[in-house]
């Protein structure tokens, strides 16, 4: 199972729980409701802190490989061998950069 559903699943089983403990108070639904979903959410911070870290980290695994995976398209793209080589990312934006703006090229057109 992946971290991020566990952690979601942890969040909405504390929320049924505190709900659970709040549905013999004398109050409103909406204000028995809307306490439930505040208390679960403090105990979550504490609780469910590893699942938390571990679902970040999942997060930021999958970013750098979707970093990586956009670098080393860029670099195919561009006709380089190797993925780092020329400053790939750099080159590409500023061939957009340069291609996207009309003028004389020395970025007067840029200034106004």
């Amino acid at each position: 199972m992946s971290a991020a559903a566990k952690y979601t699943l942890g969040r909405i089983g504390l929320f049924v729980v505190v709900l659970a403990a709040l549905w013999f108070v004398e109050m409103s639904l909406f204000l028995r409701l809307l306490l439930a979903l505040l208390f679960s959410a403090a105990l979550s911070f504490f609780l469910l802190r590893g699942w938390r870290d571990e679902m970040a980290e999942e997060m930021a695994g999958a970013a750098e490989r979707r970093r990586s995976e956009k670098e080393r398209l860029r670099s195919a793209l561009a006709g380089d061998d190797e993925p780092g080589a020329g400053g790939g990312a750099a080159d590409g934006r500023a061939g957009d950069d340069a291609a996207g703006k009309s003028g004389s090229g020395d970025g007067t057109a840029d200034r106004g």
